[in-house]
């Protein structure tokens, strides 16, 4: 029987006995499908009271990472630990691991305070009132309580669903795209609150998501996945500004790749020739130091202009010119063929116009080296092409 709780913003996760720090780790973990492998030998650790979001795009296996965690999969091979203790084996419902749905599961005929009280009253808790009183306080729900979920918007049941995994104080939860129900500018609001309320509650929230915004605004460390492995981990910033590879700079936000080659250095910064242009990258921020690479910019750490400029110059002409409010997007053709793309604050200079010779300028120091062995499109969003004709009726 579960004893009173103390108020909801002091509550530290309760820990196991034998799990003193409580982090999450998997090791060696594998889940195979008959022939196809959906999780290849996935080492990890989660830091307990962390905000921790895998990334990655449909069927790279995220889910069914999250899902072997939660129990409802077995692991074809490896271990899942919390803290010290092997959970490996156990039940789902004797995990102390909670799961937030992007359907939220709520009981339609159940108001919010019993949706909430629900798995508390299974496990006849003797402070079902407190409890539910201080996680509806928490999401900010308390006048809604008697309301039932038809009554409520997508942001709200939202909280309900979040509120009644909270409650049942788990080591861990567990978040499968939790926002993707949701339109924009509410999933923008309800990132916020995710964060504020991990932030307060100081549980260990495990986020799966395909949308990089997504991950980067609420985790602090993000796994980005490719083909059931880990294709690079680290903090958001460390990962957008430091991609290890071709498919973490094209997943997680945009990048320009261009081909180059080393031809010296200077310095700390290596000399590379990008089509007969002489262009410097800072030596630290490149994974490769002689050859061939892929020299990459984002794109908005790239300036277009029509002046002279110093650093990085590569000359081409305006292809196309998109207005966003905040900044213009430029597509700069360079004489190659290949196009840059470039995001430019509007800072009321007059904008530039398709068909106008600009000059693309970067510093060496927001650029990025990768291997030229990887392949430059690997990562990018494919849009498949529309058939030819039109299907039959």
């Amino acid at each position: 029987m579960a004893t009173a709780a103390a108020p909801m913003s002091t509550i530290a996760p309760p820990s196991l006995a034998t799990a003193p720090d409580g982090g999450l780790q998997l090791v060696g973990v594998t889940k195979r499908f008959g022939g196809f492998t959906a999780v290849d030998d996935l080492d990890l650790t989660v830091p307990q009271g962390s905000f921790f979001a895998l990334l990655g795009p449909s069927g790279c296996g995220k889910t069914t990472t999250l899902r072997m965690v939660a129990g409802l999969e077995q692991p074809t091979s490896g271990q899942l630990l919390l803290g010290n203790v092997d959970i490996t084996g156990t039940k789902p419902y004797r995990r102390p691991v909670n799961t937030v749905f992007q359907s939220y599961a709520l009981f339609p005929h159940l108001d919010v305070f019993e949706n909430v009280a629900f798995g508390l009253r299974r496990r006849r808790s003797a402070s079902v009132r407190k409890d539910v009183e201080e996680v509806l306080e928490l999401v900010q729900l308390s006048s809604l309580a008697k309301r039932k979920p038809g009554q409520l918007s997508g942001g709200q049941q939202q909280r309900v669903a979040l509120a009644r995994a909270i409650v049942n104080k788990p080591e861990v939860l567990l978040l499968d795209e939790p926002l993707g129900a949701l339109d924009l500018k509410l999933r923008r609001q309800m990132q916020i609150e995710l964060k504020r309320i991990q932030t307060e509650v100081g549980l260990t929230f495990v986020h799966v998501t395909h949308d990089q915004e997504e991950a980067m605004t609420m985790a602090d460390t993000i796994a980005v996945m490719n083909g059931g492995r880990i294709e690079q981990l680290g903090a958001p910033a460390e990962l957008y500004e430091r991609p290890a590879t071709t498919f973490a700079a094209n997943f997680l936000g945009q990048s320009n790749l261009l081909e180059a080659t080393v031809t010296g250095t200077e310095g700390e910064d290596l000399l590379l020739d990008v089509r007969g242009h002489r262009v410097v990258l800072a030596r630290s921020r490149s994974a490769v130091t002689q050859g061939r690479l892929w020299l990459g910019v984002r794109p908005e750490k790239l300036r277009v202009t029509t002046a002279g400029a110093a650093g990085n110059c590569l000359d081409g002409v305006v292809r196309d010119a998109s207005f966003t409010g905040v900044a213009t997007h430029y597509l700069v053709r360079m004489p190659w063929g290949q196009e840059l793309t470039v995001v430019q604050q509007n800072d009321g200079s007059a904008p530039l116009r398709p068909g106008q010779p600009v000059t693309v300028t970067w510093t060496a120091d927001h650029g990025f080296g990768l291997d030229a062995s990887q392949d430059a499109h690997a990562g990018e969003e494919r849009v498949l092409p529309l058939p030819d004709t039109e299907p039959a009726s």
